[in-house]
């Protein structure tokens, strides 16, 4: 992938409508539970259409580091699970990216243990693990906290019911991982319903999993004692399709979005649809229209799928910031990330934190200014916001974005914005 420097920043004149056409990718957040995944199979496993997300580097050096052999040949990724000769992921790899811990229900699947340094990623919240651990006790699996490392024994692991008592997408995928070759049939109620989910169900049941119910709140798993080869292709990306969606929103014009599926997006179209924007689905494609004219929305809550996804709460709220009239948003899933809401303050916004709620009353324009990007999806609202601000706006820490955005000031560019990636 492309190289990336810490000092590297986005440099932004705000102002151009966007036109023109993008394809959208396979997702972060579907690629990296499935590269967790392919631990589990005997035999190669082919991922298509490798995206260069700096997460997904990290986490293909995370299980390059448990001895797993990998090659990219004609973007995919080539992965040799039966190599793989440890059973640990060290900080050293952890630290770089919280899907790291994916590895521990793959790896105590495989091996019936595992050992797994605490993750690392975006400083948005608390994002406790306690879900993840709790299904896999309820497994029989035995669990050791210590030093900054999980350490699980797994020899007497069976199917069970699970309980969640959060739909967390993270612990659903990890409980999947861990059931997957246990003996018995294993329920997880309350699970995640997100299509990351439903995508990794698919992948497991292509390489001969017995997986059904993914997508509904109770996922049924029946062990199995092998798994084989597979090739495969995972979904598009919905939270840059959103990201997209909402910056043809703020700059106008008209854009089409390739490889995409609308149902993935329900929650934020209908939020914008006949708001300023107008949008048509033809196929597998999203043709938007907007006239740059957008009425508050008087109430929005995150939650997880099918309702707004908390991965787009910092790009709608860049675009509340100019929409006539006062909105007011809830965050119902992570703590503090409102991290980014003091940047675009910066830039003229007229924002209010009351606890978990942003009070956002529009402007009549943002200002360019100097910002930083702490978190992934906080600092690509502050690129959706440059983009509709008088002047140059410049937005630091980029390395952050990248994590998930392989090419966005490229994409941007692509449809006539005015960005670019500059290095000091």
């Amino acid at each position: 992938m492309e190289k990336l420097e810490n000092s590297d920043k986005f440099y932004v004149k705000g102002g151009a409508p966007l036109f023109g056409s993008l394809e959208i990718g396979c997702a972060k957040n579907a690629y990296l539970p499935i590269l967790a995944a392919s631990l589990l199979c005997d035999g190669e496993v082919i991922l298509k259409n490798l995206p260069s997300y700096l997460d997904i580097h990290n986490m293909i050096l995370t299980i390059e580091s448990l001895g797993v052999k990998t090659k990219i040949k004609n973007n995919n990724v080539h992965i040799f699970p039966n190599s793989i000769n440890k059973y640990e992921v060290s900080s050293e790899f952890s630290c770089k990216t919280r899907s790291s811990f994916f590895c521990l229900g793959a790896i105590l699947g495989r091996f019936k243990k595992a050992k797994v340094a605490y993750p690392g990623g975006c400083e948005i919240g608390a994002r406790p693990i306690d879900l993840h651990l709790k299904g896999l006790e309820a497994l029989n699996v035995k669990i050791t906290d210590r030093h900054g490392y999980i350490s699980c024994e797994g020899k007497n692991m069976k199917g069970a019911t699970v309980h969640l008592d959060f739909p967390s997408v993270g612990a659903t995928e990890n409980i999947m991982l861990a059931a997957v070759l246990t003996k018995g049939t294993t329920k997880i109620i309350n699970a995640a319903k997100e299509p990351e989910v439903v995508d990794l169900q698919n992948f497991l049941n292509q390489a001969g999993a017995k997986i059904k119910g993914a997508g509904s709140h109770t996922i049924i798993i029946q062990g199995v004692s092998s798994l084989h080869s597979v090739e495969y292709l995972p979904i598009p990306d919905r939270i840059i399709a959103g990201t997209y969606v909402i910056a043809n929103a703020i700059c106008g014009g008209e854009i089409i979005l390739k490889n995409t599926n609308s149902k993935h997006l329900t929650a934020l179209l209908t939020k914008l649809d006949n708001n300023g924007c107008k949008f048509w689905n033809k196929n597998d494609k999203i043709i938007m229209q907007s006239k740059k004219s957008h009425r508050a929305i008087k109430k929005i809550e995150t939650m997880g799928f099918p309702g707004f996804p908390t991965d787009l709460q910092p790009q709608i709220v860049a675009l509340l910031a100019t929409a006539r009239g006062t909105s007011v948003l809830t965050e119902n899933l992570f703590e503090t990330r409102f991290r980014y809401v003091n940047e675009l303050i910066k830039m003229g916004a007229d924002i209010i934190i009351k606890d978990r709620n942003l009070i956002i009353k529009g402007v009549p324009k943002l200002y360019g200014a100097e910002v930083f990007s702490h978190d992934l999806r906080g600092g690509a609202g502050l690129v959706l916001a440059a983009l509709n601000a008088e002047g140059f706006t410049t937005i630091d820490n980029v390395l952050q974005i990248m994590r998930g955005y392989a090419n966005l000031e490229k994409d941007l560019a692509c449809l006539g914005a005015n960005i670019k990636r500059i290095s000091e």
